[in-house]
Parts: structure tokens; sequence; C-alpha cells
């Protein structure tokens, strides 16, 4: 696929990575030459030094011939350009990342699709939206619906109180007595364990399952965890994923927000009526203790510091709130998490990343998305008829040992899958797999 990536700052420079490893052909424009230099060292991109709004520079990217063009450059202005312009040269669809969500909010009545402009993203209503799917089980890591629930990927730690902790996964496989959940990834020591029958769970592993609906109360069962649900919330930060998150989350549960910044306190009681706004340092302890800390049931620290997001969550951590969410800016420190107490940091640019994704897998692939510190992708495949997934039980299909298949959709009914599975056309079929595999993957199901 021939990708043109207008902008390489953070999300740009990293969908142009991701993107090189997947062996597509990209063509990253930028006004930094040292920017680009750096992408060029680092993996197989083509560069375009100049704006992204130039007609001259666009046809130097050979834009007439591009499938794909992503507009993300800081400028909302320039990206909007970008994609119109880019979209008259003959690109076949655009993105352009925007940062005034009253775009998102109207794009049918601008009818942005007549002008060039097949998709609008936000990063950070993105994040805000993740934060949002991330609050809904609080003893979980992490979870992610297929089909409203039929199917989840949950996420768990696993400590001295899990009926897991040093079984191996055949072992573990006899504990769920209804075959209604599959290990799917170990996140160990920041590396990504694709399981099989002999790896054994160990203590401080985040453990990363497929399960049906009656799957994940058995998972939290052995796991020793308690399942609860959050009322109260506080969130630290009032940037604009902080103002999101707020607005997302208002009709649900009772919010405070601090906000360091006088004068902006003032401007979000005017904006977030539902939301009780509190002037101070979120790093202060005795503010928090003083705001209820304690009586809060989640905590999401999304100001614009990592090292304050992460040093204030932790602090939550200690003050007893069942659920901490991070955002941090180094991708590097997601992987923290397991190992210094924060439940779950977020990146916004990944979250961006896994978005714009689903616009570049083409065919079978029918939903896609990543999980929070693991160097894999969940896919969500649709069997066609002819595909050779279909020739033979899943045993018996030499499946690649880096991706593992999950569980499937079968006429509005989800279920995991052992290695005496045969599937069927119109299945959809959810595999977890690290990114140097999917191709071979996606093989199974042409």
């Amino acid at each position: 696929m021939r990708i043109v990536i207008a902008g390489a700052g953070k999300l740009g420079f990293h969908l142009a990575k991701l993107l090189a490893i997947e062996e597509q052909d990209i063509t990253l424009i930028d006004e930094d030459d040292s920017v680009l230099d750096q992408a060029r060292n680092q993996f197989d991109v083509v560069t375009v030094v100049g704006s992204a709004t130039s007609i001259s520079v666009l046809t130097e990217a050979n834009i007439s011939k591009t499938d794909l063009l992503i507009a993300v450059t800081s400028d909302q202005e320039t990206n909007i350009v970008a994609a119109i312009i880019g979209k008259k040269l003959g690109a076949k669809r655009t993105i352009a990342r925007i940062s005034n969500i009253e775009f998102l909010k109207k794009k049918e009545l601008l009818n942005l699709k007549d002008v060039g402009i097949d998709e609008l993203i936000s990063p950070e209503l993105l994040a805000a939206r993740e934060i949002k799917r991330l609050l809904k089980k609080t003893a979980l890591t992490d979870t992610f619906e297929f089909d409203k629930g039929i199917l989840s990927l949950v996420g768990i730690t696993i400590d001295e109180e899990s009926q897991f902790l040093n079984k191996t996964l055949t072992e573990t496989a006899y504990m769920a007595s209804n075959h209604d959940f599959t290990t799917v990834a170990l996140l160990r020591d920041n590396e990504t364990i694709i399981p099989h029958g002999e790896n054994k769970f160990k203590k401080d592993d985040h453990a990363y399952f497929i399960a049906e609906p009656t799957g994940i109360d058995q998972i939290l069962q052995l796991s020793g965890k308690v399942k609860s649900e959050v009322k109260h919330l506080m969130i630290l930060g009032g940037s604009k994923i902080g103002i999101n998150t707020a607005r997302e989350l208002k009709k649900k549960y009772k919010i405070k927000l601090i906000e360091k910044d006088k004068e902006k306190c003032f401007r979000l009681a005017e904006e977030l009526p539902d939301t009780m706004i509190i002037n101070g340092d979120g790093r202060d302890l005795k503010l928090l203790k003083e705001e209820g800390i304690d009586s809060m049931d989640a905590f999401i620290a999304v100001t614009g510091n990592s090292e304050t997001n992460i040093i204030s969550s932790l602090v939550a951590k200690d003050a007893g709130v069942k659920k901490t969410i991070a955002l941090v800016e180094n991708i590097d420190y997601i992987h923290l998490s397991q190992s210094i107490g924060v439940d779950t940091m977020i990146n916004k640019k990944l979250i961006a990343a896994n978005f714009i994704f689903r616009h570049i897998r083409k065919g079978e692939v029918v939903n896609i998305t990543s999980v929070h510190g693991v160097d894999a992708e969940v896919l969500e495949f649709e069997v066609k008829e002819g595909a050779k997934i279909l020739l033979d039980e899943l045993r018996n299909l030499d499946f690649p040992r880096t991706a593992v298949i999950g569980g499937v959709i079968r006429k509005n009914k989800g279920f995991t899958v052992r290695g005496n599975f045969n599937f069927e056309a119109e299945d959809r079929v959810v595999v977890l797999s690290k990114p140097e595999c999917i191709h071979a993957v996606e093989h199974y199901f042409k």
C-alpha cells in the first residue's frame, strides 16, 4: 500500500515507523530535514522536505498514485488543506488530524468528504474515549469488547492471590470448566510472550485473555480480583484530554477535576457545569486528601507532564484508589506500569495510530485494536469462502507461533476455540498477533 504521511512529529514519526515494519510503501513529508534524516536512518522510508500544502511537494511525493494520505502535522489548518489538495491531486483516501472537535461533531453538516477529507481524527478525543473504555471494570488493566461484549479482550496482573500463579496454560485450561476463556498474551519484564501450553504464569505478569461473558467472571475469581464498578472519579489536568474525558463521562460518574491554573479553572467551570472544578496542584498530597482521594474509585492523570501523571497516580494508588490511569508522552514508559504500580498508562499517539491502522488494513479485517504496552495487535477477521483457514482443524493449519486465535463470533454467539475447532465461512475470528507475522496471519483469511 502506498501511503504518504504529512508531518514527522511524534504521531507521524511513530506511524511511519510502524508502517515501515510492515513493509508498506511510505513517503514522509516535513519541513524539518533533520527530523526526516532521523527517520531515514531508522527505517525504510522515502522523505520529502517541504510544506504538505505545496502542490510541488505533494507531486514530488507521488501523491497521484497514493492509496492513503495521512496529514498529522501539529497544525490543524495545514492538515485540512493538505488533505483537500492531496485528494484533488489523486490520493484515493485522506485522513486529517484536527484539534477542534467541533469539526467531528458537525462533520455530517460540513460534508467534508465532498471537499476531499475522508476521515478526521482528534488524538485527544480518542484518548478520552479510550479512558472511558478502560474504566468499565476496575479490576481489569485492559478491556475491549467485540460485538458489544459477545467476546472481550481483558487484562489482569498475576499476584500471590492468583490461582494462575506458577501454572502452565495447559493446567489453567482445565480450570476453565466451560472453556470460556483463552490466554492470548503475557507481558513480562517488557517482553511480549505469545504463550502456548508449556508457558507458565509468573508473579507480576500482565496476562491477557479472550473471554466469553461468563469467562470474565471466572478470570476475576481465579485471579483473586474483586469485581467492582466506578462511581466516583478524579481527573488531574484540565488539558484537552481532561476536558473531553469529563464530557464523555459526566452522565455516568461523579467527577472532580483538579487544575493548577486559576484562570483556566474559571473557563473549565463554564465548559463543564456537571463537573466539580478544583484549583490546586495535583502533586500536593494534602490537597488530594482534602478532596477525598481515598473515597475515589478511579484516578486519571492527564496533565502535560508524564512524571506528574505517574507520581500522582502512585499517590492515588497508595490512598486506596482501585483504578489509576496515567497519560505518558514517552512510549517506553508504558511498559513500566507493569512494575511500578500504575494500573494503565496510555499514550495518545499510540491510540491515534491504532485508529489510523483501521484505514490501512483492508480485505477481511473488520476490527483492530492494540493492548497498552504489548507488542502485538488484536485483529478481527471475517472468513470468506475459499479461505485457507477453512481447509482443516485449527491444530492442523500450521498457524504462526507468534500469533494466537482467541475466539470466534458465529451467528451472534461468541466462544473461545481449541485445537479441534473447524471454522466456517462468515465466522469472525479474533486473533492476537506480533507485528512481524501479521501478513502471514492475513494469508489464512484470503
